[in-house]
């Protein structure tokens, strides 16, 4: 799984983020709310895992702001503000779990894995539409206009990737990181190669065209009409 730990306290961090990638994970951090919030936003993490008290913007601010913004990923938030209200308060605004702190790292990878496999379950049955694409991720299998649509692995994780962000845009760093697990810019230009593949295949010789090129942003797929890219 790739996680996103937010937390401002650089031991806590230290312990955590090593224990999860002894645990075989995938973990970034981000020192502050305001950070947490643009890293998460990003929609590329399996599960969050964050303080209450955090500088810059606090816990309960930053799971508002991404559940406001239609951003589903698990939440579990770690706090010594454990009080049933405090835990309450945290639910209502959004938090998937609620662990009070000083915590067993054994319980609390427990949660984490608990809370992934709730949302895998939900994503493994989703069926993706956009204008007349579908995408089924439980057999993955696409479609348009009800003609199936074969796609190599990683053409299927860009278009999944996509169509989970329709009308957003998806930058060059949100796709390494979910379908090549890249933190970098490699050399070359395999991000285009891919989605030029990809268009071939979904846009080919319908007139609605619906991958897009953000230029100096990144890419998009949208039902609504456009100029070509």
């Amino acid at each position: 799984m790739r996680l996103l730990i937010i937390e401002d306290d650089e031991r806590g961090a230290s312990y955590l983020m090593r224990g999860l990638a002894e645990s075989g994970h995938i973990v970034d951090r981000a020192a502050d709310g305001e950070t947490g919030l643009a890293l998460a936003s990003e929609g590329i993490y399996d599960v969050l895992i964050m303080d209450r008290r955090l500088p810059r913007l606090d816990g309960i601010a930053l799971v508002t702001n991404l559940r406001a913004a239609g951003q589903d990923t698990p939440i579990l938030m770690l706090s010594a503000i454990a009080g049933t209200r405090d835990r309450v308060e945290g639910m209502q605004a959004g938090c998937d779990d609620y662990l009070a702190k000083p915590y067993a790292f054994v319980e609390l990878l427990a949660r984490v894995e608990a809370l992934a496999r709730r949302v895998d379950r939900a994503r493994r049955h989703a069926v993706l539409e956009v204008a007349d694409l579908r995408f089924d991720t439980a057999i993955r299998r696409a479609t348009r206009a009800g003609r199936p649509i074969a796609l190599q692995h990683r053409e299927g994780l860009l278009l999944e990737l996509l169509m989970r962000h329709a009308d957003q845009i998806v930058t060059r760093s949100m796709l390494l990181e979910a379908v090549w697990d890249y933190d970098f810019e490699p050399r070359g230009n395999i991000i285009d190669r891919h989605i030029y593949r990809l268009r071939q295949k979904i846009d080919g010789e319908h007139a609605q065209k619906l991958i897009r090129t953000v230029r100096g942003a990144g890419y998009m797929i949208a039902a609504a009409a456009s100029e070509p890219p």
